[in-house]
């Protein structure tokens, strides 16, 4: 007494198109099941309840509830207690297309956001030139600073040659080995 339920629960249930609803007591892969229903997948149900949203009018607060359907592979085992749908292959190609689209909707908006960010980039690029330009201008206008900078700009490429020529002949010496730790000279 009182195991009904739990006999209903331990089944497999697999909802066809038409509205038809067949119970299996038994675990079965879902090769059998697409062999005995031919042009159609077999698909997880799954029922997932959403955050509760009002209403714009300040009206009652709604529950969405989702329904996720998951293609299973052939190999794979129907189990006891879930729910499965029969899926045509119109339904599935169609499903495919639609989120082949939204892929390469979300990859053009991507695109045009980062051609975008380009533009304004050069858009801020070019108006930092111009003000460098006319900062160029007025110290052309200078010509004691002009020389200061010059004299300072020399000095810096000397020091930067220098250090060039100590690191590039570094570069092509040999290694040669330190033999002071062996004691060569001692024989017996």
């Amino acid at each position: 007494m009182g195991n009904c339920q739990a006999a209903e629960a331990a089944a497999v249930v697999i909802q066809h198109p038409g509205g038809r609803v067949e119970r299996l007591c038994w675990s079965t892969s879902a090769a059998e099941v697409m062999r005995a229903n031919p042009g159609h997948y077999i698909a997880l149900v799954t029922l997932r309840v959403a955050e509760e949203r009002q209403d714009g009018d300040g009206g009652a607060r709604r529950t969405v509830r989702l329904t996720r359907v998951k293609l299973l592979k052939p190999k794979e085992t129907l189990l006891l207690g879930h729910a499965y749908r029969l899926i045509t292959t119109h339904e599935v190609t169609k499903a495919v297309q639609a989120r082949k689209e939204e892929k390469v909707r979300k990859a053009q908006q991507q695109l045009e956001e980062s051609r975008q960010k380009l533009q304004s980039k050069a858009r801020a690029a070019a108006s930092a030139a111009a003000e460098v330009d006319e900062a160029a201008e007025e110290n052309d206008n200078d010509s004691d600073n002009f020389d200061d900078e010059a004299a300072l700009d020399a000095s810096l490429d000397q020091l930067a040659r220098q250090d060039s020529n100590r690191s590039s002949s570094a570069r092509h010496r040999q290694w040669r080995p330190s033999l002071h730790s062996i004691d060569e000279t001692t024989g017996s």
